[in-house]
C-alpha cells in the first residue's frame, strides 16, 4: 500500500514510518524543511514538500496514495484553538480528496479529557468542552458516510519512548528546577500510557484493517497513578516527593497544573479484540526508570 503520512518525521510519525516500511508498504512523507526531507529520503521515503497550511500539498498527497495517516499537529499552546481549527481544515482537505474511494483515512486524537474518574472506552463520545480535539474526531468520522474508510486513534497523554518531548520530560525538567517532584492531592489520579513503538503498529493495523467510523484506543497502561510517576522522578533525581493541593497546582506546575490532577484512565480492550493489537514494549514506569535520566 502507498501511504501518505503527515508528521512523518515527528516523535510518533517517525515510528509509524519505520513500521510501515518494515511491513512492506511504500510511504509518502510530508516534509516542511530540507532537514526533514533529507531524513525521509535517507529512509527510502518519497518526499512531498508542504505543511498543514499548504492545503494543495495535502490534497496531492492524499490523491496520490492508497491511504492516509494524519498525525501532524501544531502544538501552539498560546493559541490552541487555532491549532485545533488548522487540524480540522487539514482533515477536511484530506477527507475530501479521498471521497468515494473507500481508502483509509486514519486521524490522531486524544484520550485526556475524554472521560473523568471512570474508565474511558472506545464507544465514548468526546465532548468538545473537555477534549478540544473532539471536533477533529467529528470532522473525520463524517467522511465515513462519504465513501472514506475514516477512523480515529485516540492516544494517551503519555506516548513514551526515545525522543519523547511531551508531558513526562516537562515534569522531569520542572522537578529539576523546583528541587521537588510533586503530584496533586493523594496522587491516585490515573494517566494512561503507551510506548511509541506499540503506537506505530496500531496505526498500521488500523490502516490495514480498521472500519469506517471506527474509534480506537492506543493504550497499553490503562491508568498509572500520577504519584507513582512522581516517585520515579524523585528517586532518579534524588529529590523529595511531595503533594501539592489542587488549588495550588497551577502555582507549582504552571499550565501543566490544568492537567496533572486529571483522573483519565482508559481501556483498549475493544481495539485489541478487533485488530489483534498486542503492545509488547516497556510500561511507562519501566521506561521512565531505564531511559529518561
Amino acid at each position: 500500500m502507498r501511504v501518505f503520512v503527515t508528521g512523518a518525521t515527528g516523535f510518533i510519525g517517525s515510528a509509524i514510518v519505520d513500521d510501515l516500511l518494515a511491513a512492506g508498504h511504500q510511504v509518502i512523507g510530508l516534509a516542511r524543511s530540507d532537514k526533514s526531507a533529507k531524513l525521509l529520503e535517507s529512509l527510502g521515503v518519497e518526499v512531498l514538500r508542504g505543511s498543514l497550511d499548504d492545503l494543495d500539498s495535502l490534497k496531492r498527497g492524499a490523491t496520490n496514495s492508497d491511504g492516509v495517516i494524519h498525525c501532524a499537529f501544531v502544538h501552539d499552546l498560546s493559541d490552541y484553538a487555532s491549532s485545533v481549527k488548522k487540524d480540522q481544515t487539514a482533515i477536511e482537505t484530506l477527507g475530501t480528496a479521498l471521497e468515494g474511494t473507500n481508502r483509509p483515512l486514519v486521524v490522531t486524537s486524544g484520550i485526556l479529557g475524554l472521560s473523568t474518574n471512570k474508565l474511558a472506552v472506545e464507544e465514548d463520545q468526546a465532548n468538545p468542552a473537555e477534549a478540544p480535539r473532539a471536533l477533529s474526531e467529528d470532522v473525520t468520522l463524517s467522511f465515513a458516510s462519504k465513501g472514506v474508510r475514516a477512523s480515529v486513534i485516540r492516544l494517551p497523554p503519555s506516548v513514551h519512548g526515545k525522543g519523547d518531548q511531551q508531558f513526562v520530560p516537562l515534569f522531569i525538567a520542572l522537578a529539576r528546577e523546583k528541587g521537588i517532584s510533586a503530584y496533586v492531592g493523594d496522587g491516585l489520579n490515573r494517566w494512561p500510557a503507551v510506548h511509541r513503538v506499540d503506537t506505530a503498529s496500531l496505526y498500521r493495523l488500523v490502516l490495514e484493517k480498521g472500519t469506517a467510523g471506527g474509534k480506537y484506543h492506543g493504550v497499553a497502561d490503562e491508568g498509572v497513578p500520577f504519584r507513582d510517576i512522581a516517585q520515579v522522578i524523585g528517586k532518579q533525581l534524588n529529590i523529595p516527593v511531595v503533594s501539592k493541593p489542587t488549588e495550588g497546582a497551577v502555582d507549582h506546575f504552571g499550565w501543566l497544573g490544568n492537567f496533572v490532577g486529571l483522573d483519565s484512565p482508559a481501556s483498549s480492550k475493544k481495539t485489541r479484540q478487533e485488530l489483534g493489537w498486542v503492545p509488547t514494549q516497556s510500561s511507562l514506569l519501566a521506561d521512565l526508570e531505564e531511559n529518561y535520566f
